[in-house]
């Protein structure tokens, strides 16, 4: 049993027991949290489609932790002109751990 769901703006094919990571949530760890943007549900073979959510569809996650990605490095360089630019960013990311797909 697998659904297709969209969690912050990102679309995800998720399964029940399965840990990922999403884009920061505003959850603290711990919390429950339920996505009703349901695109596709499939179990036993039988594949539900929304057009272009599922009515009554909905997937409920537990907050694992927060944490950040790697260091991305941005270097900017024009040549022969003495420009350079380096900056650093690391994206945060919340881990989730689906529960159970309703619909």
């Amino acid at each position: 049993m697998f659904a297709i769901v969209t969690i912050a703006g990102q679309q995800f094919k998720v399964e029940e027991g399965q840990e990922l990571f999403v884009h920061q949530l505003g959850a603290s760890e711990g919390d429950k949290v339920s996505f009703d943007e349901v695109h596709l549900i499939e179990k036993d073979g039988k594949v539900s489609l929304g057009k272009p959510f599922l009515a009554g569809g909905s997937v409920d996650a537990t907050v694992v932790n927060h944490q950040k990605g790697n260091k991305v490095i941005v270097f900017k360089k024009k040549r022969r002109k003495g420009y350079r630019k380096k900056n650093g960013h690391r994206q945060s990311f919340t881990k989730i751990k689906i529960e159970a797909i309703k619909g």
